[in-house]
């Protein structure tokens, strides 16, 4: 197995007025190709702040973050940016989908930023896989909340990312769409063999996963390969 990501004595602090907040606290762990992941916690836990770090959209007050063996803290935003456009995919509790744009746009947009071609179809052949293919020249307003993560799916994936990041992928759904949510992104993900790290409040979603780390007030307290999880 290659390692991937690697997280070292990871602090993230933020000061208020005259006060210091510690989210992160000397967090450490690495993170292998083709592993699933959940990170769970409270809210506050520092969940999100862990992820933004690992994927390059914030920096670490001390402490290293290493993606595909290049570590974070060296590069500048862009050569960040270039390395997330290479390897990275993501998913978000909000979709952030352009509204502007149809769903096939909104799926054509990585593969387009990377100037591949046959962009369109790669993008049909993805939203026919989750359930859209009939609202390819729909907007994000005329969809439900589901199709439009079902959209958001099928973007995170067009890339080929070997990491897809996930943050609370099913926080504003339903218990039923997130079941379907969560299907078709285990689904894929084993499809394509990318790594997935999900930060949730799910116990439900993190069990499906290979394994679970833990935050409490900033710090991992537990972190365990999942022996149950069906592969």
């Amino acid at each position: 197995m290659n390692e991937i990501l690697k997280v070292q004595n990871l602090t993230r602090t933020y000061r208020s007025g005259s006060r210091e907040l510690t989210v992160l606290q000397d967090v450490t762990f690495s993170v292998e190709q083709g592993e699933s992941l959940a990170i769970v916690g409270s809210s506050g836990s520092g969940k999100t702040t862990l992820l933004g770090l690992c994927a390059g959209l914030d920096r670490p007050t001390s402490g290293t973050v290493s993606l595909y063996g290049k570590t974070l803290n060296n590069l500048t935003e862009d050569e960040r940016a270039a390395l997330r456009n290479e390897h990275v995919g993501f998913i978000f509790q909000n979709f952030q989908l352009i509204p502007t744009l149809t769903a096939l746009e909104n799926v054509m947009i990585p593969l387009e930023l990377k100037g591949k071609s046959g962009a369109a179809d790669v993008a049909k052949d993805l939203l026919e896989r989750v359930g859209l293919g009939k609202r390819f020249d729909h907007y994000p307003s005329q969809l439900s909340g589901g199709e439009q993560q079902r959209v958001s799916l099928a973007r995170a994936f067009s890339n080929e990312p070997k990491l897809l990041f996930a943050d609370e992928p099913t926080g504003n759904l339903d218990e039923e769409t997130s079941q379907s949510i969560e299907q078709l992104m285990f689904d894929l993900n084993k499809e394509k063999g990318t790594t997935l790290i999900i930060v949730t409040h799910d116990n439900d979603l993190a069990a499906k996963t290979g394994r679970v780390i833990r935050l409490k007030g900033g710090q991992v307290v537990f972190d365990e390969v999942q022996s149950s999880v069906l592969k």
